[in-house]
């Protein structure tokens, strides 16, 4: 199983990466909210989480095995758990993806049936599906936050879900800790090592507004 590839992206098409890597070239299917975060790094080092899965009609010997390459660990998971979804698959999950995972599972958190049903191929009866199957799974992906300034991905994801967790506990709603914990990724310029980190970088901030 292939669950990582680093190498020379050499060619860049709609739902499709080519990467380099010594004398070989590998094929890596793409979301497009992944082909835009690309597009600019032709003819450089990248380095893509991969699922890898067979292709084709078992019934009919036809089978080629595939890679879907994403920016970020939490985001190949997030894509896992799509494609679990009766009616979903890797194709349709590809085809659907046009948007950041935040952007998606937060639709999902919410129960968005009309939002998530503008997503190609995803009709209201598979965005209903999506919401009653994964909606209690999304905390984490929701507060996906996707890059940092210099555009690699952010890998304290772990941290931001058990902040989520915490404010939560200490009596604030869903939407108000995602916000707190979303303005306290941005204005930070590095991972957070613990909750308390987190914790403390939010209501650092609120201080002013208390005074």
């Amino acid at each position: 199983m292939i669950r990582k590839i680093t190498g020379k992206l050499c060619d860049l098409h709609d739902q499709e990466a080519a990467i380099e890597i010594g004398a070989f070239e590998y094929q890596v299917l793409i979301p497009e909210f992944v082909r835009r975060h690309l597009q600019t790094k032709l003819d450089q080092e990248v380095t893509l989480m991969t699922i890898q899965y067979l292709d084709g009609n078992p019934q009919k010997g036809r089978l080629t095995p595939r890679l879907v390459g994403f920016l970020h660990r939490a985001e190949r998971e997030f894509f896992e758990l799509i494609c679990q979804v009766d009616g979903v698959g890797v194709r349709k999950a590809l085809q659907a993806m046009v948007r950041p995972v935040q952007e998606v599972a937060t639709s999902i958190e919410e129960q968005d049936i009309k939002q998530l049903s503008t997503l190609p191929g995803i009709g209201p009866a598979v965005a209903e599906r999506i919401v009653a199957k994964l909606r209690r799974k999304m905390a984490k992906f929701a507060l996906l936050v996707d890059q940092t300034e210099n555009g690699d991905p952010r890998e304290d994801q772990d941290v931001l879900s058990e902040g989520f967790q915490a404010l939560l506990a200490l009596g604030h709603s869903q939407q108000d800790a995602r916000e707190k914990i979303e303005r306290a990724s941005e204005s930070s310029k590095k991972k957070f090592k613990s909750v308390e980190d987190l914790l403390q970088q939010i209501y650092s901030q609120q201080r002013p507004e208390d005074d």
